[in-house]
């Protein structure tokens, strides 16, 4: 049983969001984590119940392209909405494949792109002209067609944050996947609840403006979902 808490804000009745963090091809730690998503929508009901993963599928982890693959194929969570994310490191590596950019492929492999294109089979020998028609169609499709946010009620999700003073619908691509400082320093009202990864710590954080997730599950710590219903709050981690 999840043990709820107070939420920084109220979800409609009926509404609930589960919200995974930063994956980075920690493919076991996903599906442990979806399955206790299954099993705790089959022991309480919702009426609307909504997955969201905040982006970074890829990277640094031995299970990039299963996790794009697990994806795809629909994880066996009985959720009625499944939202997608973009992280920066999908950018990074949309980029690198993109072969606009000459720097962009050595970028991406200092990044963890290395153990990504391992997972597809591809050696880093490898020149990066070859890369995309090396990797699954379907695969370079999921990531190009990823959103950059996605706003239920009272909270917004996006991967790294947001730059405050800025109104959300002027908000840019850019600070959304890679934003810092001054965001997490920020503790003015955005005019939504920011839900975002990226930045690692050990324990999820809770705070008036934003809820962070990352806990670092390709680095040790544990891959973290949010459980938000009402006006509350619990974690499920794996």
């Amino acid at each position: 049983m999840i043990e709820l808490t107070a939420a920084p804000a109220t979800l409609p009745p009926g509404e609930r969001v589960y919200a995974i963090g930063d994956i980075h091809g920690c493919l076991d730690r996903l599906v442990a984590l979806h399955e206790m998503i299954a099993e705790d929508i089959t022991a309480r009901p919702a009426e609307h119940t909504t997955l969201v993963h905040l982006g970074d599928y890829v990277d640094r982890g031995a299970d990039s392209a299963q996790v794009i693959d697990w994806l795809i194929s629909g994880p066996p969570v009985p959720a009625d909405d499944f939202v997608n994310l973009m992280g920066n490191h999908e950018l990074m590596m949309l980029s690198a494949i993109a072969g606009v950019d000459k720097e962009a492929p050595s970028h991406w492999l200092m990044n963890g792109g290395a153990d990504s294109l391992l997972s597809w089979g591809i050696s880093r020998t490898v020149p990066p002209a070859e890369w995309a028609s090396r990797i699954p169609r379907q695969h370079l499709i999921f990531l190009r067609d990823l959103a950059i946010s996605h706003r239920i009620g009272p909270y917004l999700f996006v991967h790294a944050g947001i730059q405050p003073g800025v109104p959300l619908e002027r908000q840019s691509r850019h600070d959304m996947m890679w934003i810092r400082e001054p965001f997490l320093s920020s503790r003015v009202d955005h005019g939504a609840v920011i839900v975002h990864g990226h930045t690692p710590k050990r324990e999820p954080i809770v705070l008036p403006n934003r809820i962070a997730i990352d806990t670092g599950a390709v680095l040790g710590g544990a891959l973290t979902c949010v459980v938000l219903e009402e006006d509350k709050l619990g974690f499920l981690q794996s």
